[in-house]
């Protein structure tokens, strides 16, 4: 789970107004594949519009829908030349803010930081519609509740939202979080992280919980949306700066179209879907990917009318959670922190 610097990121929009320049390309488009192509094509005399969308980490199945929407032709057919890359050292909501990149993959709760601090971040898409991350530890461990995490050592990535989340989980069962060990782990793997340096850690389950399913490693895993409604908060979210929206309105609806039509690609054919992602990045373990894929393709949509949708009482229940643990300085105003105008209709 990838998180920025907030400081860093005011930082850097004070001095500069643009990112890093240490993105990495994943590659490029190339068209349609076999695995399925878009029912039209831009005309020859309009050329396509160079876009650049930075991930949140390296890939994983969160961002299929991208890849797909890329490599099946999906963004072409919006008249969009997608250039997908990583986010370096500059990190992706840094590059989302300046203009580093047009759009990108990143955090409900790493957006609402950044606009109390008057960074212009805006959601415009929740890749998945439920919360599918939580706190993970080995069976052994035996941590089967919050309670259990007194006496243990917490392993993450040294954000304050890391405590209060684990704190008022604890709290709701009578446990004291002072009690609890943490442990900044970075980007440490979890696998390796959990025999040698620490009990349990934030996860996604849809990756790090599946693998474990594979390597035959039993956990214990405690969703966050199983303590309570704030936590279900959308993670991941694709986002743009206000700028675009405010200046490049049909690039920001051409590119949630094609990545609809991606996501939904992913959402009824998640094997040709899986297929795609380990063909443009073919490092990755193709039976993690596959497996992986299977989970949480069910789950981009979910429950919601149409994939992408944003509920304003989401944004503003988390927020209020937020703030009720001193996370943020002043109440957000929530309905600027995402939109749903750019979704295709139902």
């Amino acid at each position: 789970m990838a998180r920025w610097g907030l400081i860093g990121l005011i930082v850097l929009l004070a001095l500069s107004g643009c990112g890093s320049n240490k993105e990495e390309n994943t590659a490029k488009d190339n068209g349609t594949n076999s695995t399925g192509s878009a029912d039209n094509e831009p005309t020859a005399d309009k050329p396509l519009t160079k876009v650049k969308v930075v991930l949140d980490w390296t890939p994983n199945t969160n961002h299929t829908g991208l890849y797909v929407a890329r490599d099946n032709g999906f963004f072409k057919a919006q008249g969009l030349d997608v250039e997908i890359i990583l986010p370096g050292d500059a990190g992706a909501d840094t590059m989302i803010a300046t203009g580093a990149a047009d759009f990108g993959v990143s955090y409900q709760e790493g957006i609402t930081q950044a606009r109390i601090q008057g960074v212009p971040l805006v959601s415009i898409a929740a890749v998945i519609q439920h919360n599918t991350s939580g706190f993970a530890a080995p069976a052994d461990k035996n941590i089967k509740s919050p309670k259990d995490f007194e006496g243990k050592t917490y392993g993450g990535w040294g954000s304050p939202v890391e405590e209060a989340v684990i704190g008022s989980l604890m709290q709701e069962q009578g446990a004291d979080v002072s009690k609890v060990e943490i442990a900044s782990i970075g980007d440490a793997d979890f696998f390796t992280a959990v025999k040698r340096d620490i009990d349990f850690a934030w996860i996604y389950y849809a990756w790090t919980g599946i693998e474990a399913e594979l390597r035959g490693e039993k956990i214990d895993m405690l969703y966050l949306t199983d303590y309570t409604d704030k936590l279900d908060y959308y993670t991941p979210v694709l986002a743009t700066n206000e700028n675009m929206i405010a200046t490049k309105s049909d690039i920001v609806k051409a590119f949630v179209a094609g990545a609809a039509q991606g996501y939904q690609f992913a959402i009824d054919k998640p094997e040709e879907a899986a297929d795609v992602l380990i063909k443009a990045v073919p490092d990755l373990d193709a039976e993690l990917v596959k497996a992986s894929q299977k989970w949480l393709s069910p789950r981009y949509q979910d429950d919601a009318k149409r994939w992408g949708e944003q509920k304003l009482e989401v944004w503003t229940n988390y927020a209020a959670w937020m703030f009720e643990h001193k996370l943020l300085d002043k109440e957000l105003e929530a309905e600027k922190a995402f939109t749903n105008e750019f979704l295709p209709a139902e």
